[in-house]
């Protein structure tokens, strides 16, 4: 069976820290990045395509509903 690959994105480190502990437990969760704004972000999706990403609403700059809208707009580009 394959692992779920995931990206975690949250601005604080004990979320990410916490998030990353509760999945690791879990087995079948391969975490391929961690990042900690929107244009991190951005640029993992799209460098590793994730399966699933724990997105983090409020953040400084580019808030996690930014970070969809700008994935909605490259997928219809595509």
């Amino acid at each position: 069976m394959r692992s779920v690959r995931v990206i975690i994105i949250d601005d604080e480190s004990l979320a990410r820290k916490g998030l990353r502990l509760r999945l690791e437990d879990l087995g079948g969760v391969e975490i391929l990045a961690e990042c900690v704004n929107g244009r991190e972000a951005l640029n993992a999706i799209v460098e590793h395509k994730p399966d699933l990403i724990f997105l983090d609403i409020q953040m400084p700059g580019m808030s996690g509903f930014d970070v969809l809208e700008h994935i909605r707009k490259d997928s219809m580009n595509k």
